[in-house]
């Protein structure tokens, strides 16, 4: 099944046309539950992995028997998406509910040391057939992500992110049995499996890395211009509204700008803001920009180079949130609210959001991390 995002509730560029020069693409993944095989771009599949390479491991110290169970994880949630098939209003049956309580966090490994190395979890697999914005080595057409699922990495204490790229041609016999860690820190690092339906569209910068008239304008925009203004789109003569009767950036005349602003608000049945409605996709994505709607805007840099590292991936706790309704595909309107779909992949990095940049015309330069 198709996942189609609805046009923006209004023509940003049209509106304000020096967007032009910021915009960009990101492929939408849409990840939904399901059974991906191992030559599917999927959300913790199984991964189309040489029979003969191994399997990559965590080296790094830190605590590895402690925590929860791989396999409770997994029986939680199914217990819980039991429950919601069979009747959201009553919940877990009693039984239920007694299992759901047997499974906490511990020691349950303790023959694991902090040294061990231990597999790293599949998370996500991404054909260049199917993602039109993955951007990597030349000739490389297939991307694999793991981690390991202990957030006790580097200075932000996260998850540690490895990257492999390879030519999916290449591949002879795959690996049968992907080897999985026993325990994980947090189950908000453990994704489920799920299908992707990739779809390109259109981003523009956030707003706070817009130029200062841009962001003016914006703003403006927003606010509905209207302090200051006598009713026919200028200003009263005390220079009190947001722009006087100076034209913002990409309009002739402070009138172009006014008539502009009326004829977008005009069919409005909904606030729509820039944040939330016209910039920045919401969900797991490849490509596109980076919202900073928590911290102010930090630049990514390569460590090697010194080159801005754009976003390879965006893995997010949510396919939308409160303020990114109008984001929600036609296909899934119907069935919200529905945790299954606005949470399919029930992972939880940071405070909701983690980036990997990359380089990408130097794959083998050092990708980071960026939080929200």
């Amino acid at each position: 099944m198709t996942r189609t995002t609805p046009p923006r509730p209004v023509d940003a560029e049209a509106l304000f046309p020096a967007l032009a020069g910021h915009r960009r693409t990101s492929t939408r993944l849409h990840p939904r539950s399901g059974t991906p095989a191992a030559d599917d771009s999927s959300v913790a599949g199984p991964l189309l992995w040489p029979a003969g390479e191994p399997w990559p491991v965590c080296t790094a110290a830190h605590r590895k028997g402690r925590g929860h169970l791989l396999s409770d994880v997994r029986l939680r949630r199914r217990i819980l998406d039991g429950a919601w098939h069979r009747d959201p209003a009553t919940g877990p049956t009693d039984a239920e509910r007694e299992v759901l309580g047997s499974l906490r966090p511990g020691r349950h490994a303790p023959y694991i040391g902090d040294a061990d190395p231990v597999p790293l979890l599949a998370v996500a697999q991404l054909f260049a057939r199917d993602v039109p914005d993955l951007t990597g080595p030349e000739g490389c057409d297939l991307l694999q992500v793991l981690w390991c699922p202990f957030e006790a990495h580097g200075p932000d204490r996260t998850v540690d992110v490895v990257l492999k790229w390879r030519r999916a041609g290449d591949v002879g016999g795959v690996l049968a049995v992907m080897p999985e860690p026993v325990v994980v820190g947090r189950a908000e690092c453990v994704p489920n499996a799920c299908v992707l339906h990739p779809e390109q569209v259109v981003e523009h910068e956030y707003e706070g890395l817009l130029d200062e008239d841009l962001q003016e304008s914006v703003e403006a925009w927003e606010g509905g211009d209207d302090e200051g203004e006598d009713g026919d789109g200028n200003g009263d003569g005390d220079s009190d509204g947001a722009w006087g009767t100076r034209a913002p950036s990409g309009f002739g005349t402070y009138e172009e700008y006014a008539a502009a602003m009326a004829a977008a608000h005009a069919d409005e049945d909904a606030e729509v803001t820039y944040r939330g409605d016209l910039s920045i996709a919401p969900g797991w994505k490849v490509g596109g920009f980076a919202s900073w709607h928590l911290t102010d805007p930090a630049d990514i840099d390569c460590g090697t180079c010194g080159t801005p590292m754009p976003p390879l991936l965006t893995v997010a706790a949510g396919e939308w949130d409160g303020g990114c309704e109008s984001w929600i595909p036609l296909e899934d309107r119907a069935a919200v609210p529905d945790s299954r779909i606005s949470d399919p992949t029930g992972v939880h990095l940071g405070r909701g959001l983690m980036r990997v940049h990359t380089y990408p015309a130097s794959p083998a330069h050092p990708h980071r991390l960026s939080f929200q």
